[in-house]
């Protein structure tokens, strides 16, 4: 096989800037996909080569398939990296890749439409004995709906079966709105993934989300990394992200990695990936939830722990490369934090602030690591995703990687564009989230407190 040389880098941002890095680390060109309002990014500057491929808006840009294989193909590059989001887990891109002879780095185009349909990924974790929510298969119409309210009863999920990031999710615990909750599930699951397919789950409510991070080469070996706690989330999106879960016994711990392995090597899995699982904290069960079928944005709490360079490793393994390690060399060190800083407003329900930083002066010091792609008098845009910079702090135990993400916070300066930083500090700061008393609705919660507290000390000001 021809060895990759060349990648074209269909994302932007921070992970954009990311992949470029472990190019250069691995000695391979990179040629960056860029919309027009990208052209000067830092990312753009860092490349090797930039190409623009269309106006901001991301569905005349990065979500144009035919548009990001002609610039590959007419860049000479002979591999993509999709990073994350975006089109990084449509099988449709991958195939387009493959038809084209240029590698894909991730997983082959099968294995991501399989993974990316909810309940096929259910139907192939059962086949290999890996425990999933207790629910149904696909629900068509509101009959077959309160038949499973009867069978599983309430509370339960309502879910989209090509679903993500909480989009066509409903808890249902009142039959009284059952119908409306279907329908306005079929809507959102049809606007978002155009694909009204639902199915339901039992809701469990007091959980813990746990992921297993796996990398898989094509000779057939998979390994796994160890796992994030990524319970911390807001309207189902993640917040804040730990590496190793500190909630788990040694045996527990065991458990959910076997499964994990058993799930990624059952489907012949390669490339890096993510298996989520849900952690009944009351009956101690996990249940397998759904796979990420790319590098997640939280990789770098495992790379922390690890040592382990994931994105070096996804690019090798497209390549065509073994595994550089194997299980007996994974070793899990210390405790890290990642916190996801937004340009949004925390205080009025977390509106997107886009506009041009000010000031720009990330945290340093002694286990502080900052992936970002922005700089004073850069300027965020209203059309993409509000990630300005990942902070991972990381220790000898939790409480110092606490500790440290508190100082890093701390000294943060962003002027010109509000941030969250403000919820992060009120949420790690909290006593319940430094004795680990939390599950998956806990920072949701929170923000009610958060919000009344910002708004006595404006009052406070004020006078």
């Amino acid at each position: 096989m021809n060895h990759i040389s060349r990648i074209l880098i269909a994302n932007r941002g921070e992970i954009a800037l990311r992949i470029i890095k472990a190019c250069k680390v691995l000695g391979i060109q990179s040629v960056l996909a860029v919309s027009d309002l990208d052209r000067d990014s830092l990312p753009a500057r860092l490349a090797d080569r930039t190409i623009c491929i269309g106006p901001a808006p991301p569905r005349e840009s990065y979500l144009k398939i035919d548009t990001l294989i002609a610039a590959a193909l007419g860049t000479n590059c002979n591999a993509i990296h999709p990073g994350y989001g975006f089109l990084a887990e449509q099988s449709e891109f991958a195939r387009a890749c493959e038809k084209q002879a240029l590698t894909f780095i991730g997983p082959r185009s099968e294995t991501i439409r399989q993974m990316g349909n909810k309940l096929l990924a259910r139907k192939m974790a059962k086949e290999l004995a890996v425990p999933v929510v207790p629910g149904s298969d696909e629900v068509k119409d509101f009959q077959q709906m309160q038949a499973v309210v009867e069978d599983i009863g309430l509370p339960l999920l309502v879910k989209a079966a090509s679903g993500g990031g909480g989009r066509g999710m409903k808890i249902v615990t009142d039959s009284l709105n059952l119908k409306e909750t279907f329908e306005i599930a079929r809507q959102e699951a049809q606007s978002a993934f155009g694909d009204p397919s639902l199915y339901v789950e039992r809701y469990i409510p007091s959980a813990r989300h746990i992921e297993i991070q796996v990398l898989g080469d094509q000779q057939g070996t998979v390994i796994h990394l160890g796992e994030r706690d990524c319970s911390l989330q807001r309207r189902y999106q993640k917040i804040i992200e730990e590496a190793p879960a500190y909630c788990l016994t040694d045996q527990k711990r065991e458990q959910v990695r076997h499964l994990a392995v058993v799930m990624a090597g059952g489907i012949k899995y390669e490339n890096a990936g993510t298996l989520e699982f849900i952690l009944d904290e009351d009956h101690g069960q996990f249940y397998f939830m759904e796979m990420n079928t790319r590098i997640q944005v939280e990789h770098p709490v495992t790379e922390m722990v690890t040592g382990v360079d994931l994105v070096a490793e996804q690019i090798l393994i497209a390549d065509g490369q073994p595994l550089s390690l194997c299980q007996a060399d994974v070793t899990i060190t210390g405790h890290a934090i990642e916190c996801r800083i937004n340009a949004e407003l925390a205080d009025s329900q977390f509106q997107p602030s886009p506009g041009r930083i000010g000031r720009w002066e990330p945290a340093e010091g002694t286990g502080i690591r900052v992936d970002s792609h922005c700089y004073s008098g850069y300027f965020v845009p209203p059309y993409y995703d509000s990630l300005l910079a990942k902070v991972i702090a990381s220790g000898k135990d939790r409480a110092a990687a606490i500790e440290r993400m508190d100082q890093a916070l701390d000294s943060f300066i962003i002027s010109g564009v509000h941030t969250t930083i403000p919820f992060l500090q009120f949420l790690i700061r909290d006593r319940d989230f430094i004795q680990g008393r939390v599950n998956t609705r806990w920072a949701e919660h929170k923000v009610p407190e958060f919000q009344a507290q910002r708004s006595g000390l404006s009052e406070h000001k004020q006078k």
